[in-house]
C-alpha cells in the first residue's frame, strides 16, 4: 500500500478553500481518494468584480495572507503536489493576472485562472461511480458564486456540458437578466427532452447545507417538493433570522437563497424529482485530476513536484 498526498485550491466567487486529500494505491486496485482536511475562508471576491470590475485592495491582502497560510498547511501536511484554480470573479477581474502574479511572489503559489468549460471538465471529472446508475439519467449542477455548471450524465457517459455565467453572487447584485434564465431554461430543456427518469446532482457548499439541514439519510436524496418548500420558508426568514435561528453562516445566510433558487429552476425545466447531494465538487475534481497528471509524467520520467 502507498499513501500519496495531495491538495487543491479553489479559489471562487464567494470563497476560497483548501482541500487535502490522501490517496491510497493498492496493487491491481482503483485509487482511493479520502478528504484529510478542508479550510475555507469568505473571501467575497466576487462582490468587487461584479459590481467594480476588479478585486480591492482589502481583499488582494485578504487573498495573500490565506495563500500564505494555505501554503504554509500543505509543508505541514507533507502535501506531494498540488493545484490550485481560480475561477469566475478572477476570470472577470480587470487585474486578474497582476493578483495571480501578486500570489506567486509573496506566497509561492502558483495559480491557474480556468475557463468555464476547463471547470465543468474537472467538475465531470470527479468520483460519481457511487450516485451514477448506469440506465439513468442525471444533469450534475454545480452552482458557484459566479457561474453554474451544468453536465448532463446518460448512460454513464457525460452527453454534454456547459457553463453558464450565473451565480449566487451575481445574482444577489441583480446582474442577471430574465434573458440569461430563459437562455438556461433552453438549453437544459434542449438537452434533457429525450432522457427519462432524469434525476439531479447538486454540488457546492449551499446545497450540502441544505442537505444537511434536511437530516435526510446519507446516500438518499432530497425531493423537488422538500427543496421548494424549504426556499418558501428560507424566503420568509430575514437574514438576520437565517443566521440567528438556522445557525447558518453570515456569507452562507444571504447566498443560500438564490442556490436554491437555480436548482429549482434545473429540477424544474429537467423534470427532475429528486436531487441527489455526494457533497464533491471543484476540490475533489482537482484532487483527482492532479493525481492522473502526476502519476503519468512520473511514469515518464518528468520532475513535476511543486515543493
Amino acid at each position: 500500500m502507498r499513501i500519496r498526498k495531495f491538495a487543491a485550491i479553489d479559489i471562487g466567487s464567494n470563497a476560497i478553500r483548501l482541500l487535502v486529500a490522501n490517496v491510497i494505491e493498492e496493487e491491481d486496485k482503483a485509487p482511493k481518494f479520502k478528504k484529510s482536511s478542508l479550510v475555507r475562508v469568505p473571501i467575497r471576491l466576487g462582490q468587487d468584480v461584479f459590481t467594480n470590475g476588479e478585486i480591492s485592495k482589502h481583499n488582494i491582502d485578504r487573498m495573500t495572507n490565506a495563500m500564505k497560510s494555505y501554503r504554509l498547511l500543505m509543508d505541514v501536511h507533507g502535501v506531494e503536489n498540488y493545484m490550485a484554480c481560480a475561477t469566475s470573479a478572477m476570470r472577470d477581474a480587470k487585474n486578474g493576472a497582476a493578483v495571480v502574479e501578486r500570489i506567486k511572489k509573496k506566497a509561492g503559489i502558483k495559480i491557474d485562472i480556468i475557463d468555464g468549460k476547463r471547470e465543468a471538465e474537472i467538475i465531470a471529472s470527479t468520483d460519481l461511480h457511487n450516485v451514477i446508475a448506469k440506465e439513468k439519467d442525471y444533469l450534475y449542477v454545480d452552482v458557484g458564486g459566479g457561474s453554474t455548471e451544468f453536465t448532463i450524465f446518460s448512460n454513464g457517459k457525460i452527453k454534454t456540458s456547459r457553463s453558464f455565467r450565473i451565480g449566487t453572487v451575481r445574482l444577489l447584485n441583480g446582474m442577471i437578466t430574465e434573458t440569461f434564465w430563459e437562455d438556461i431554461e433552453k438549453w437544459i430543456k434542449k438537452n434533457t427532452k429525450d432522457l427519462k427518469r432524469l434525476s439531479l446532482i447538486g454540488s457546492g457548499g449551499n446545497i450540502n447545507k441544505l442537505y444537511k439541514m434536511s437530516g435526510t439519510p446519507i446516500g438518499e436524496p432530497l425531493s423537488y417538493i422538500y427543496l421548494n418548500a424549504q426556499y418558501q420558508f428560507l424566503q420568509s426568514l430575514t437574514y438576520e433570522e437565517r443566521i440567528s435561528e438556522l445557525g447558518l453562516n453570515p456569507d452562507r445566510a444571504d447566498v443560500i437563497i438564490p442556490a436554491t433558487k437555480i436548482y429549482l429552476s434545473a429540477c424544474k425545466w429537467s423534470g427532475a424529482r429528486k436531487i441527489y447531494v455526494p457533497k464533491i465538487g471543484l476540490s475533489d475534481g482537482i484532487i483527482k485530476t492532479l493525481f492522473f497528471e502526476t502519476s503519468k509524467k512520473t511514469k515518464l520520467g518528468s520532475n513535476i513536484l511543486n515543493f
